[in-house]
Parts: structure tokens; C-alpha cells; sequence
């Protein structure tokens, strides 16, 4: 077995594309729509590998409503060189930095969290 993907649901398909390409570096790798559904699923990831892990976003055309995240998501979490440096940036472009980057309570860690425009949070993690 491996892992696979990450479903998340969004409300504007454009907006999160470009969060996740412009801000986080990754790149789409398929899009498909679903016309009978009224859904789009776009896939994306950092490289072309089909084993890689992926991130799905699906875009419901006629979800009007934000999507309640509920209480038992917790966010996904990315490696990064340079956390500071990254964090800085990110609220430079408007990025929510909610936990600024900092050594893990009870650890030694460097951890940030930032928001996507659907909320969703992400942990940044000071690669060594």
C-alpha cells in the first residue's frame, strides 16, 4: 500500500489553485470535470510521480455556502528550508500566519501554521 491524496473540499477552485501553486509550490497535476456531478477534481502535488501524495481539491460548482470544517480536522503538513523566511513572505503576499514560526510547545521542532482562503490549516515544518 502507499499513500495516496488528500481530499479537501473548496469554495472558489480558482482561489486555492493559485494559493497552493503560488504560495506553496505545488503544481497541478490533473484536473478533471464532472459535468453529470457538478463537481471539478483538481490534483496537486510537487512532482510527476502517480505514488507521490497529492493534495484533491473538489469544487462542488453549486456549493454556495462556506463548508464547516468541524472539529476533528487537524491540517496537513508541509516540510520547508527556510520557515522564516518563508512565513515572511507569505504574510508579505496576505497569507494568514495564525502561529508564527517557533520551536513546538514541549519540543524542539520549528513549527509555523498558515490558513488557506477555505480556512484550512497547514503546519510548516523547518526541514533539517
Amino acid at each position: 500500500m502507499h499513500y495516496m491524496h488528500t481530499m479537501m473540499r473548496v469554495k472558489d477552485q480558482e482561489k486555492s489553485v493559485e494559493f497552493y501553486t503560488k504560495h506553496l509550490g505545488m503544481k497541478v497535476i490533473r484536473q478533471s470535470e464532472y459535468p453529470s456531478g457538478r463537481f471539478t477534481n483538481t490534483f496537486l502535488g510537487y512532482n510527476d510521480d502517480p505514488k507521490s501524495p497529492m493534495l484533491e481539491l473538489t469544487y462542488n460548482w453549486d456549493q454556495e455556502e462556506d463548508y464547516d470544517l468541524g472539529n476533528g480536522w487537524g491540517h496537513i503538513a508541509l516540510g520547508v528550508d527556510n520557515i522564516y523566511e518563508m512565513c515572511e513572505r507569505l504574510e508579505s503576499d496576505g497569507v494568514s500566519v495564525p502561529r508564527k514560526p517557533g520551536p513546538m510547545k514541549h519540543g524542539t521542532t520549528v513549527i509555523a501554521f498558515i490558513r488557506d482562503p477555505d480556512n484550512y490549516t497547514i503546519e510548516l515544518i523547518q526541514s533539517e
